[in-house]
């Protein structure tokens, strides 16, 4: 009789677990993602994963602290300027392999160790190029979400759960002669520039508007800390 083999089992542990689950949100995204989802992707009994993770929001927390590692190192031999670039576009392009990593990282209520590393090291490169601490307090509420890679745009498009773009009805040539007549502004900046590549909305490349104004907050920055700038000498006098 011919022996029949059994392929060795895959050792469950929480690296596996924690790949599996961001895989698994790639694919389906984050609202339909459950410990029994990700069980039977595993192929094995829910319990099986509560050995690695309490839950669902402690899940969601360790997915971040995966993601948030694939974000490119400070570059050694750059300037403040470049570096911090650098950092925040291999960010957004983190995002962008992950589209529904935006809405788990807002929800977030505690920062996990990768995520205090990455701002750690993000606030170390503004110390480390000259800035006061002073400055670098200011220029890190400035920086906000853009050091995530993402900002909440005047045109966004609506996105769904999962960080998916939901689709929206085309308006009919009507409505924006109407819009047009009604909100002579808006429509004269929206129409400005025409991407091809925009998958935002009609009229904007979000690659470029994110870097235009990541660009414009470092040039601000970079001004502030030639001259000398404290919140001291900017405080309104009371």
């Amino acid at each position: 009789m011919a022996q029949v083999l059994v392929a060795p089992r895959v050792r469950l542990n929480r690296d596996r677990v924690l790949q599996a689950a961001v895989q698994l949100a790639d694919q389906i995204g984050i609202e339909p993602l459950s410990m029994r989802r990700l069980a039977e992707e595993l192929g094995v009994v829910p319990m099986a994963l509560y050995k690695h993770v309490a839950n669902k929001e402690e899940l969601l927390d360790a997915m971040v602290e995966v993601i948030v590692a694939e974000i490119d190192p400070p570059h050694p031999d750059a300037g403040w300027k470049a570096a911090v670039r650098l950092r925040v576009l291999s960010a957004r392009q983190m995002l962008l392999r992950h589209p529904w990593a935006r809405p788990v990282l807002e929800s977030r209520t505690s920062h996990t160790p990768t995520v205090l590393d990455y701002m750690e090291s993000t606030i170390g490169m503004f110390l480390a190029g000259g800035f006061s601490v002073d400055l670098t307090h200011h220029v890190m509420h400035a920086l906000g979400s853009r050091m995530w890679g993402f900002t909440q745009e005047l045109f966004e498009t609506p996105t769904g759960a999962d960080g998916a773009v939901a689709p929206q009805p085309q308006p009919q040539p009507a409505q924006l002669l109407a819009m047009a007549e009604r909100y002579p502004n808006i429509a004269q900046i929206s129409a400005a520039a025409a991407h091809d590549d925009s998958v935002v909305t009609s009229g904007c490349d979000d690659r470029f508007e994110f870097e235009f104004a990541l660009d414009l907050l470092l040039n601000g920055f970079e001004r502030l800390h030639d001259t000398g700038w404290s919140s001291a000498d900017a405080a309104p006098a009371v």
